[in-house]
């Protein structure tokens, strides 16, 4: 990826279409899309546009337009748009802009890739532009995705509509009146870009040991020595798009268009939507593939510390670059998230919705009555990712493992609505993403190395589980060899929820759908919590939006015993047509061939 960013800088201009020069002189460094043919490293920058818009983000923002977070800044854009602000000229979760762009990146590469002269060999020149190729289609079908997922929905008129599909470079000739296409013709569009990326890219990239092991789709292209296949799709090459990433994003079309919000008017099924993400699930063997230190991916210090460029612990498919600058991804989270005792602005505050979400270790929910829930003593016995992902009154954070005070009776800024901008509104900081050996104080400035995780594989394991329980029911497995009950299992298991008595709460629902259902949709939650899931989840599934954001109050008494007291910290204001974002009003003003949806 390093190297794809570096060969940016080497393009200045990309002319769509020729033009008379009405400079005299003539500016000699403008530069046609013809001069890709012969310079490689030219063609490759276009390309590299697709890399750089990536939609991925390693803070936790949409979280704070949802019943799990707030913010303490007045000026978050997610808070304005939560309590009201949302508006077809105001929209924070946009693509429109960047998705295009990219697509017009990619739309141009594959017009031109065949022409490229990638190697003077005949066999090395057809692998370079078959993994190019790969790339790029498999680029498209990721950021139509999330073009889908932002802009898509019903227009007045009661159709579901995606957005205008764009397989060729758009130039000054072009007809920009464009209307948009369906949402099952983009989500089709999503599923043949997606194919033919696979059918173009290796599995992973990697080194070949031998002749012997070139992979048999490239034997069949004529490529009989290692060192082409390597030089080609070898370890150089990690950290680019692959088929398994490919077959992951296919995974979250399916799931997206599989859901109640879009089912309706789609043919994906549910059914579609499981083997989709089996099929990546079983290139893991299932559910003994899953990573028994996936749910701290974030904080695994030594892991994280001897990761090689590109290549990827057992939890995440498709990664970031890690970094450790002390100006940037390296400590920047910990500059805003941290308490404010610990030199941090604590702006992501999670709520007291989220941390009613997780259960008792005992795996039963806080309002089940076998679940022993005290609310004097509500973070006693607890499903140990609550206090790993959120920092709750006493708990500890940073190098030195400071004791936090949430309460009303702390003594610094950490307290409670101490201080505008730096206290905590809800009696709780974020502590996942977070790692504690980072050290905001002006006096050290410690970072140490973040990457953020694009697609892991929790995701694609509760997208099965999801996707499997309304196809087959909890334990069904349809034509594999798992069911949704496995992987909730698994999952919790790992998470240290349920072990003591054999998850006695899961085996009771097993038999159930509804309530398999809202266990999945909570484990969700939970797992994904703060990596911008929440917003999109709620939308797809068509559930109530407008839960107020909740915190609490923590006195202590003359005895030393502590109160704990609800607080309604901030209502959100959705209306139903929000479950389908907007157009931009301004290419909605610009187009007249370009319907809004309903209520925008």
């Amino acid at each position: 990826m390093n190297k794809i960013v570096k060969i940016l800088a080497l393009i200045t201009l990309i002319t769509l279409s020729a033009c008379e020069d009405v400079f005299t002189p003539a500016i000699e460094n403008i530069r046609g899309i013809d001069a890709m043919y012969q310079e490689p490293t030219y063609a490759q920058g276009i390309l590299a546009n697709a890399y750089i818009l990536l939609p991925y983000n390693s803070n936790p923002t949409s979280d704070v337009a949802t019943d799990d977070a707030v913010s303490n800044d007045n000026a978050n854009t997610y808070r304005l748009m939560a309590t009201g602000a949302w508006t077809a000229s105001n929209n924070p979760v946009s693509q429109w802009q960047n998705r295009r762009n990219a697509i017009q990146y990619l739309n141009i590469f594959l017009d031109n890739v065949d022409k490229v002269e990638w190697s003077k060999d005949e066999t090395v020149r057809k692998l370079y532009t078959n993994r190019l190729k790969g790339e790029a289609y498999g680029l498209r079908a990721l950021q139509l995705y999330y073009l889908l997922m932002a802009h898509g929905g019903w227009t007045s008129d009661g159709k579901l509509m995606g957005v205008p599909i764009l397989t060729k470079p758009e130039s000054t000739s072009s007809d920009f009146n464009l209307p948009r296409n369906t949402f099952q013709e983009c989500i089709q569009q999503i599923f043949d870009d997606a194919q033919q990326a696979i059918e173009l890219l290796p599995v992973d990239f990697g080194d070949v040991a031998d002749d012997a092991s070139i992979p048999a789709k490239f034997k069949a292209l004529g490529v009989t020595k290692s060192g082409d296949y390597n030089r080609v799709n070898g370890n150089i090459m990690k950290g680019r798009i692959t088929g398994r990433i490919v077959e992951a994003v296919r995974s979250q079309a399916a799931l997206l268009a599989a859901s109640p919000a879009y089912n309706t008017g789609t043919t994906v099924t549910w059914a579609d939507a499981a083997n989709h993400a089996a099929t990546v699930l079983d290139r893991i063997n299932g559910v003994s593939g899953l990573d028994k230190n996936g749910a701290t991916w974030y904080t695994n210090t030594a892991e994280i510390t001897a990761l090689a460029a590109g290549s990827n612990p057992p939890e995440i498919i498709w990664r970031s670059d890690k970094s450790n600058s002390t100006d940037g991804i390296g400590i920047e989270l910990e500059k805003n998230n941290y308490p404010p005792s610990l030199y941090g602005k604590g702006r992501v505050n999670p709520t007291q919705n989220l941390v009613d979400a997780f259960p008792m270790a005992n795996g039963y929910p806080i309002v089940d009555a076998q679940s022993g829930y005290l609310t004097t003593n509500p973070y006693s016995n607890r499903d140990p990712r609550l206090t790993k992902y959120i920092l709750v009154n006493g708990g500890t954070q940073g190098p030195g493992s400071n004791v936090i005070t949430t309460g009303t009776y702390g003594t610094n800024n950490d307290a409670i609505n101490r201080e505008v901008g730096l206290s905590t509104r809800t009696g709780y900081y974020l502590r996942k993403l977070l790692r504690p050996d980072c050290n905001p104080d002006p006096n050290y400035n410690t970072g140490q190395y973040h990457y953020t995780a694009r697609i892991r594989y929790t995701e694609i394991f509760l997208n099965y589980a999801e996707a499997a329980n309304e196809a087959y029911g909890p334990t069904g497995n349809g034509t594999h060899a798992y069911s949704a009950y496995d992987v909730i299992k698994a999952i919790r298991v790992r998470a240290g929820v349920g072990t003591s008595n054999g998850d006695a709460y899961l085996e009771s629902i097993k038999s159930d759908k509804d309530k398999m259902r809202e266990l999945i949709r909570n484990e969700r939650r939970l797992e994904l919590c703060f990596e911008n899931f929440r917003f999109w989840d709620l939308r797809r599934w068509k559930v109530n939006m407008n839960e107020a954001a909740k915190g609490v109050q923590i006195d202590r008494n003359d005895d030393l015993t502590l109160q704990f007291k609800p607080l309604n910290v901030e209502n959100r204001v959705y209306k139903d047509f929000m479950y389908y974002g907007p157009i931009p009003d301004d290419e909605t003003r610009k187009w007249t061939n370009l319907l809004q949806n309903a209520g925008w």
